[in-house]
């Protein structure tokens, strides 16, 4: 099960590959910094600090998949675009992983690249596309919120997963035998149930941040409804 693991360790993926996504992150990880700093004010800079460190809390809690014999953990990518936004939420996920790896060998270092590109910046990218579309379709009711998180947390999750896929078709250092599909579907099929769990903690604790301090959720100011402009009023006696 360590070839299905969303945490890559190092040798799953060969060098060039992995040098090439450690690119690509640290691009887009500079673009998120660059973009991010328009949205940090007084209230996101400390959420931004808070989401981490819940992130980083959480994700050390495993959840077993009894069907599958293994375990699961949040990713994060969807709780942290709904309460920081999808640049700063990227940001914090990426912090995470590379505390994990460098102090816990939590994914290989070598492997680092990989592991932010699925995990903090397609699986952010994902949700807030999701949310961006569930928030404009339904209500702006803590029931409507809390449906957006969960499907944005699950889709999301599954597809992170299919990164690895498509990493592990660029670069795997163990022959599948051409049966990559079957690879996609065993990941899809674990990190189905992985984000059902994801989904719920994400719903539970966002749903209980916009009860207290709806302000302090990004995706409801961000992605608030334009308001209906105002009627005109004649002004009698014509405009002077």
């Amino acid at each position: 099960m360590e070839t299905l693991a969303m945490h890559i360790s190092n040798g799953i993926i060969d060098g060039p590959v992995a040098a090439i996504f450690a690119a690509l992150a640290l691009a887009v990880l500079t673009f998120c910094v660059l973009r991010g700093r328009r949205d940090l004010d007084d209230r996101l800079a400390p959420m931004a600090g808070l989401v981490a460190a819940f992130i980083f809390a959480v994700q050390m809690l495993n959840f077993p998949i009894f069907t599958a014999g293994v375990s699961g953990h949040l990713l994060g990518g969807a709780l942290a675009a709904l309460l920081v936004g999808p640049w700063v939420g990227t940001l914090c996920v990426a912090v995470v992983l590379v505390v994990q790896a460098l102090v816990f060998g939590d994914g290989g270092v070598a492997m680092l690249g990989l592991n932010i590109t699925n995990m903090a910046i397609i699986g952010t990218a994902a949700a807030y596309l999701l949310i961006a579309l569930l928030l404009r379709a339904l209500p702006r009711t803590n029931a409507g919120l809390a449906v957006t998180a969960f499907v944005a947390a699950l889709v999301s999750v599954v597809v992170a997963s299919q990164g690895f896929v498509l990493e592990y078709w660029l670069g795997g250092t163990t022959d599948l035998g051409g049966n990559l599909a079957g690879l996609a579907g065993t990941m899809a099929g674990f990190h189905v149930l992985i984000g059902i769990g994801e989904g719920l903690i994400t719903a539970t604790t966002v749903v209980t941040v916009a009860k207290v301090r709806p302000d302090l959720v990004y995706a409801l100011r961000a992605l608030r409804k334009p308001a209906a402009p105002a009627p005109a009023v004649p002004v009698p006696g014509g405009a002077r």
